[in-house]
């Protein structure tokens, strides 16, 4: 079963489509990247999943019900924070936990001890008087501490400083640990939560990308460097595989895209000659998302 699940979803603002005809599926239990630069539609896509938009057309599913027919059950069942998450100011930690509590009865009481421990959350503290970090630390603690299914987060690590940014991603990976849970985490910096996926989808200019696996990402694409006994010959046309490609006297370099070792040596080799030395390496999802990156704005004229 998906936790999440998208068919042609899309959201228009005038002329500008924000969201087109979104086809996405992440599968319970796992950790999903949902990646894009800034205004690719990340947000207004998890607002519709959240059911706080509606969409100009197409469905979304979140845990098998449609996102406009949420019921309470299911609400008991997701947790969700957003980046500019309003918090009842006027309230302490202890009164805003408290507040919480009886709205979930699957609140654990030991969890959030374990949380606040983390977290190191002033239990005296108003809100208002929090910084960024410990508001964003007291949002996810609530949206956690009942075991939710389903978490969403979009941009939670916008505006914290690298010491919260990376206690928030331990204690995310101490949840992650413990299995059951599905984590989909909007960002549009892939290093903020390459330690945590196992999943990535990438979003521009509203259309999905990438919707896999980070194993089977990573396992397709190379950096491939190709050294020759003699100046690069001209290429006209590099194969749809073979992204930004350069050369530099009798070095090639691209980034191969759909990586498989005998066939893409057997189709180097015969463009090149027999004498072509290849070499491969493997990419992390950075490396992956950045040439993504390039290559959409490389399209986009930008």
């Amino acid at each position: 079963m998906n936790a999440l699940e998208t068919h042609s979803l899309t959201k228009r603002y005038g002329r500008k489509t924000a969201v087109d005809a979104l086809a996405l599926a992440v599968p319970e239990g796992s950790i999903c990247a949902f990646l894009g630069p800034n205004g690719a539609g990340k947000t207004t896509t998890i607002q519709l999943l959240m059911n706080l938009l509606r969409a100009d057309a197409g469905e979304a599913f979140v845990l098998g019900v449609p996102a406009t027919h949420l019921s309470p059950r299911e609400w008991a069942q997701i947790g969700y924070v957003s980046e500019n998450q309003e918090l009842p100011e006027g309230m302490n930690v202890a009164e805003f936990l408290a507040f919480c509590r009886p709205l979930y009865p699957t609140w654990d009481g030991d969890f959030e001890a374990r949380l606040l421990k983390q977290f190191n959350l002033p239990l005296d503290r108003k809100l208002r008087h929090l910084s960024r970090g410990m508001k964003m630390k007291a949002a996810l603690l609530s949206s956690l501490a009942y075991r939710p299914r389903l978490v969403v987060l979009d941009e939670p690590f916008s505006g914290l400083d690298p010491l919260v940014r990376d206690e928030f991603i331990r204690g995310l990976l101490e949840l992650a640990g413990e299995g059951g849970w599905t984590l989909f985490i909007s960002s549009h910096d892939i290093d903020e939560v390459e330690r945590l996926a196992d999943r990535v989808a990438i979003l521009d200019e509203g259309t999905l990308r990438v919707n896999e696996t980070a194993e089977s990402l990573q396992a397709r694409f190379r950096k491939v460097v190709i050294n020759l006994p003699r100046a690069v010959p001209p290429i006209a046309t590099p194969p749809p595989g073979w992204l930004h490609m350069e050369t530099s006297g009798a070095h090639l370099q691209f980034i191969a895209t759909d990586f498989k070792p005998g066939a893409l040596e057997a189709e180097v080799r015969e463009r090149l000659g027999a004498q072509a030395e290849l070499t491969a390496t493997p990419m992390t999802l950075r490396e992956i998302y950045l040439a993504h990156a390039r290559t959409f704005a490389m399209k986009e004229g930008k």
